[in-house]
């Protein structure tokens, strides 16, 4: 018997981000706070504490990405090797199709806050969970953003029971999987451009996903540098 049922819990919060609600849901690469709409972004973007200029990130799955993402056949190859070949999760960024459903139903605030200089931050491959959410969004044509579920700078948090109290607080469902499996990273996806191939963010599975550009498409990203 299965600890956990992905299926029935991203169905569950997908309704309460459908609804305009806050879902805390887990991911590989630690628990996100979503949302759907400007008033359950901004919720979590105040009780966060994000500094002005920090963007949303989108829940996607490779669907969403070929739909959404205006990439080049070397780009698409790349996050499939990271996603699909190797199993890994991925913060991809690339170039998007503002005008697709999932995006230009966002209004512009939302949209402001969710892209930068017209590429958008991508969550692929974060787990079972994920998975079923991401396919609920294309589905349902319901855009899911938001960002690691914790007050900013405090770390990216493995354990529902890690979470502070006053993100926990304005959440409308809380799926609670346990220990999330990239816990030793201790850090959130890696972010990575696959178009220019610049490194935003050193995350979880950086090495592995550095290996991959090495080997497959002799591209070499800078090492980790330890702090």
């Amino acid at each position: 018997m299965s600890l956990f049922d992905a299926a029935a819990d991203a169905s569950r919060a997908f309704n309460a981000l459908r609804d305009g609600g806050v879902a805390i849901v887990p991911h590989t690469i630690g628990y996100s706070a979503l949302g759907s709409t400007r008033t359950a972004l901004e919720r979590i973007f105040n009780t966060k504490k994000r500094a002005a200029g920090k963007l949303n990130a989108m829940v996607g799955n490779l669907e969403i990405h070929r739909q959404v993402h205006r990439c080049s056949t070397r780009a698409r190859e790349i996050v499939e090797a990271v996603t699909l070949d190797y199993g890994l999760p991925l913060g991809c960024i690339a170039p998007a199709n503002l005008e697709h459903p999932l995006l230009s139903s966002l209004g512009p605030d939302m949209l402001e806050r969710s892209t930068k200089e017209g590429t958008v931050v991508m969550l692929m491959n974060g787990g079972a969970c994920h998975r079923h959410l991401t396919a609920l969004s294309l589905e349902n044509n319901v855009p899911l953003f938001g960002s690691s579920a914790n007050v900013s700078l405090t770390g990216t948090k493995f354990c529902v029971e890690d979470i502070e109290p006053e993100i926990i607080a304005i959440a409308d469902v809380v799926v609670d999987h346990g220990l999330q499996c990239f816990h030793p990273y201790g850090a959130s996806s890696t972010l990575l451009n696959v178009e220019t191939l610049e490194v935003t963010r050193v995350g979880s599975c950086y090495e592995d996903i550095r290996y991959i550009l090495s080997r497959h498409f002799a591209h070499e990203l800078p090492p980790r540098v330890d702090t």
